[in-house]
């Protein structure tokens, strides 16, 4: 018989161990983590705080067959979807339910929680007379064996959807408090609808539409309107006052509201685009000679349906120039006031939309770097803006673009704008549409 090598006996033995001893860390970091949750569940119950699942990994894990099946659990739950392999899970609370209680803050002490308060301004309250607002609570960090629950605070705002702020740590703050990288909210904007359900037997709500909630999640980042700068910009040049001007700023106001329902019904992002994305940018407001609307759209979203869709919300079609291929353009009229719609084309490292002068054919194309969306507000409305603003605003206006101009040539004062050729005279008659 062969002599057994006591060395590889030795390392399969010190192997096999280190691997059992990781499967029992693992279920017990899983067991850990469900006593935890159970524990900050029962105390919210108790305090009538209703929460909502936010917790992406949890959440991944869920589908509509795991909803339709809830109620044919065993007894003993198996933690098939609260308990995830990471040490932390978030939940998020409507801020106008939550009164600050002392007593929820003591029995969660009293259960061994460990609590880190993160507070911020209310920008509900800053405007550009004021500049600042009072304080309230944006996050809740419980620890207790290890494992953290993120609270997120909901709050609404005024064009009615939910936000929340950044998570960001004071100077004297426990960075170690938390594994901070792996939280999943910072800046998020909007919630879907909730439903209450039962997951591994704990009473909780989730989101209405789940894969919808994730995929928000992802390009949830909210750009907040630079007050400070647009109220010193305004000291310098102060907003005209004028009937005229008055008049046209809620008329651009009701005219961007209906785009914004028009394009939803559609499932069609958009965003602020030219002149209108400077105006939120420079002065968090319409520029009052700037005349029109403008957004933009990638082409990739384009649907046949969207000129029925305005004229159906109201609208008239102005001119429709380009087509989908290339420099594709509508504008619509509505009391008096142009909603211009750019379509915009991705190409490498940029994306560009096109221009068409109508009495001679000649194309233009304006060239902007690559960009994502964020959200933001304005005129009470939530809206899609460029995450990169300064770059875009500086892409179509330049540098100069915080000196206000009022002479404007959009086939040359563009800082990005290009000759593109012309369109063939033999298609003018589908290229060029002027109503």
């Amino acid at each position: 018989m062969p002599r057994v090598n006591r060395t590889i006996v030795l390392s399969l033995l010190v192997i096999s161990s280190s691997v059992f001893l990781l499967f029992q860390l693992y279920y017990y970091r899983k067991y850990v983590g469900k006593q935890t949750v159970k524990k900050f569940l029962a105390l919210a119950q108790r305090f009538r705080l209703p929460m909502f699942l936010a917790d992406t990994a949890a959440l991944g894990l869920l589908s509509q067959d795991a909803l339709r099946q809830r109620d044919r659990q065993v007894r003993e739950p198996h933690c098939s979807f609260l308990c995830t392999d990471r040490p932390i899970t978030s939940f998020a609370v409507y801020a106008n339910l939550w009164k600050y209680d002392p007593g929820f803050l003591l029995a969660a002490e009293q259960k061994g929680f460990e609590l880190l308060q993160l507070r911020g301004e209310d920008p509900r309250l800053a405007s550009l007379d004021t500049l600042s607002g009072e304080e309230i609570p944006l996050h809740f960090l419980l620890r207790l064996n290890g494992h953290v629950i993120q609270v997120v605070f909901l709050y609404e705002r005024s064009g009615n959807y939910l936000w929340h702020g950044a998570l960001r740590l004071r100077a004297h703050a426990d960075r170690s408090f938390a594994p901070f990288k792996m939280l999943d909210y910072g800046r998020h904007a909007g919630v879907p609808q909730l439903v209450l359900t039962v997951l591994d037997g704990l009473d909780v709500q989730v989101p209405h539409n789940i894969s919808r909630f994730l995929s928000e999640q992802r390009h949830a980042r909210f750009l907040e309107c630079r007050y400070r700068d647009a109220h010193n910009f305004l000291q310098l040049f102060p907003d005209d006052s004028s009937a005229a001007a008055v008049d046209f700023r809620r008329k651009a106001k009701s005219l961007l509201h209906v785009a914004a329902r028009t394009l939803a019904l559609l499932d069609i992002p958009f965003w602020l685009s030219s002149g209108t994305c400077l105006g939120w940018f420079r002065q968090c407001g319409i520029i009052s000679y700037s005349r029109d609307v403008d957004v933009g759209i990638f082409i990739r979203d384009f649907r046949w349906d969207i000129v029925a869709a305005f004229r159906n919300a109201g609208l008239s079609l102005k001119h429709k120039f380009g087509k989908v291929e290339d420099s594709l353009e509508l504008s619509f009229v509505s009391d008096d006031v142009k909603l211009d719609i750019f379509f915009f084309y991705e190409d490498g490292d940029i994306v560009w939309n096109g221009g068409t002068q109508a009495k001679s054919g000649k194309k233009f194309k304006y060239v902007f770097p690559r960009f994502s969306l964020c959200w933001a507000e304005l005129l009470e409305l939530k809206v899609r803006v460029p995450c990169e603003t300064l770059d875009y605003v500086t892409a179509n206006y330049g540098a100069s673009w915080s000196v206000p101009v009022k002479s404007w040539d959009w086939k040359s004062s563009p800082s990005n704008v290009q000759e593109n050729g012309a369109w063939p005279p033999a298609e003018w008659a589908g290229l060029i549409q002027v109503y």
